[in-house]
């Protein structure tokens, strides 16, 4: 029997203070619910482990301060996560209203390779609170704005209830490994070109730095474009991979 393939994940979850980022990631890890508030000084982080097919994937999940002077944490602090939270309370108009602050603080930070197909995540917390009824901010609304940031996925939870938190988290697992999967497969194909790369200069040594492009590698520039806007695309780019490979 092969061994499973062990994965560490950061997520990084952001929001404004008192939203409930601690409350939710204790209610997922610990499953405790504290009614005391304590702010977030700076940032820390906890861990969970769960098996999503056959990886054994360690969740490091941090947690940050929601306060302004904590907001410009540093690059090395956002660089290398896999996926981001924004958390907001459906209960406080003005936490719905900094999420465009706290994507453009994560975006400008991080600078992932591709800003436009970072993972993102929406949780908006505190549902229970007065039956519902405080609720200032409707469903539609976090929806659409959502579907504005190119459809990132929602969940509506309660930390203190314990509701859909593990749905939201397990969502956040299996983002963040796919698009660790997708830098992994955009990685060797880097490798594959440098490769081509320094066989053409072996072959000519007098080469200027603009490798020349041959028929198959525009070809496999042209599906790579269009399998990242597929939902099949992860996997039919991992068989190209392989396949590409063995012709080689």
């Amino acid at each position: 029997m092969s061994a499973r393939r062990r994965t560490l994940l950061k997520v990084i979850v952001l929001g404004d203070s008192g939203v409930g980022k601690t409350s939710l990631m204790n209610q997922y890890v610990h499953k405790k619910f504290s009614q005391q508030y304590k702010a977030t000084i700076g940032a820390d982080f906890v861990t969970k482990e769960l098996q999503i097919d056959d990886r054994l994937v360690t969740l490091q999940i941090w947690d940050t301060a929601g306060q302004e002077r904590f907001q410009s944490l540093g690059v090395a602090f956002y660089r290398g996560a896999d996926c981001c939270v924004l958390a907001y309370d459906v209960n406080v108009m003005r936490s719905f209203d900094t999420l465009d602050n706290w994507h453009e603080e994560f975006l400008k930070q991080a600078n992932p390779s591709d800003p436009k197909t970072f993972p993102f995540i929406l949780l908006g917390n505190k549902i229970d609170i007065d039956g519902g009824n405080s609720r200032v901010v409707s469903k539609k609304k976090a929806e659409d704005w959502c579907a504005s940031k190119g459809n990132i996925p929602y969940f509506e939870t309660s930390a203190k209830e314990d509701y859909n938190v593990d749905a939201a988290f397990l969502c956040i697992a299996k983002t963040a490994l796919a698009n660790e999967h997708e830098q992994d497969m955009d990685e060797k194909f880097r490798n594959v070109k440098s490769k081509n790369w320094e066989l053409h200069r072996s072959n000519h040594p007098h080469a200027s730095g603009c490798i020349t492009k041959t028929a198959s590698t525009t070809k496999i520039a042209g599906w790579k474009k269009k399998l990242r806007k597929n939902p099949n695309g992860r996997i039919i780019r991992g068989f190209l991979f392989i396949f590409y490979g063995l012709l080689r």
